[in-house]
């Protein structure tokens, strides 16, 4: 999978351009604060229909316009599509794929598979449950149509539900209701838990290995699926949480509750593992996100990656760079690596600043 061209408009500090990226690494540099995560982040809109960085896209566009356009070609083996974003002042964004707009993301996902990389990765080991969840659900969205409809039948349920359980602390007769509910949550939570323990089986071993690379045999990585509760169990469960259910307004079993642990030997990460073990874990954990996509799609993602170098020692950064050779990718950085001088040609070289983006 390729990017072939890029155009921009009015796109947080980038006003307008059109850059054709070669077909392996391409290198953005230049000082902070000139626009290079935005050019990355725009990339990223149009794989996932979301912005890296928050939930209000209204803030993507300009500070000074009233809408905002991103356009691009990508081609894939026997195929080529076009994507255009459009985002407007007081209006939903719209998104079409070869001219046809996209009403629901999941006709979306597909269309640019892609894996970003950044300083902020982190978070995946540092933060709560949600930033764990948001990692599982893009990916499986990204591969999987299927997963992407059963978890949002069970997002709309689970509203459906907390709506229904407020009510009832007023109208308490409306509790013989919920078995409707109920019955198609647990249906959609059981699909989920499936999907998402067959995915981490799969990463955690594709992981391990990279962690291992990663520290010469040092670090043993394991990836354990820590759901809120049991398939088997999560009919008893919920139904036991009813009154909890019932005083708090809200459902406190299934796996909108779910989270992830990573062990580095034998020891939670998160809690006892060092900045070089929490940022090797994630990056194995990324490396392990591309061989995934590659294996269920037959296709290679475009890696987005933001000022991650200057975050890992050489001989990471040695790695990191033979691991995505042959990939197509977008590096950002302040200064160029001497781990990505020797992957540099004229055409993949360009110089950000003020919002403008130059080849070299």
């Amino acid at each position: 999978m390729q990017i072939k061209e890029v155009s921009l408009q009015q796109f947080r500090n980038l006003s307008k351009l059109h850059i054709t990226p070669a077909a392996g690494i391409n290198v953005f540099y230049g000082d902070n604060a000139q626009g290079k995560t935005n050019f990355l982040e725009a990339l990223y809109f149009c794989a996932l229909g979301r912005s890296l960085r928050g939930k209000n896209e209204q803030q993507l566009i300009a500070f000074d316009a009233q809408e905002s356009h991103i356009r691009m070609e990508v081609t894939r083996k026997n195929r080529s599509d076009r994507i255009d974003v459009h985002l407007k002042r007081e209006e939903k964004k719209g998104i079409a794929v070869n001219g046809l707009p996209v009403k629901k993301m999941g006709d979306l996902f597909g269309t640019l598979y892609a894996v970003i990389f950044s300083p902020e990765d982190l978070s995946l080991v540092k933060d709560g449950p949600a930033e764990r969840r948001r990692f599982l659900d893009m990916e499986l969205c990204q591969i999987s149509h299927v997963y992407y409809y059963d978890l949002q039948q069970y997002c709309r349920i689970l509203k459906q539900r907390n709506h229904l359980l407020k009510e009832i602390r007023q109208k308490p007769r409306l509790a013989d209701t919920l078995s409707v509910w109920d019955t198609q949550l647990i249906a959609y939570g059981k699909k989920i838990m499936t999907a998402r323990t067959k995915f981490l089986t799969r990463l955690d071993d594709i992981a391990s290995k990279k962690q291992k690379d990663l520290t010469g045999g040092k670090d043993c990585l394991k990836t354990e699926y820590k759901p809120n509760c049991e398939q088997i169990h999560f009919a008893e469960r919920l139904e036991k949480s009813l009154e909890r259910d019932i005083l708090t307004g809200s459902t406190q079993i299934g796996p909108h509750k779910d989270d992830i642990s990573f062990f580095v030997n034998g020891k939670d990460v998160k809690q006892f593992g060092s900045q070089g073990q929490q940022r090797t874990t994630v990056l194995s954990a990324r490396l392990a996100e591309i061989e995934l996509i590659q294996e269920e799609t037959g296709e290679k993602p475009v890696l987005l990656l933001d000022d991650v170098l200057s975050e890992l020692d050489e001989s990471r950064q040695q790695y990191l760079m033979q691991s995505i050779e042959g990939l197509q990718a977008f590096l950002t950085c302040t200064g160029i690596e001497d781990a990505v001088k020797g992957y540099l040609q004229k055409e993949n070289l360009f110089f950000v600043q003020n919002g403008q983006i130059t080849k070299k």
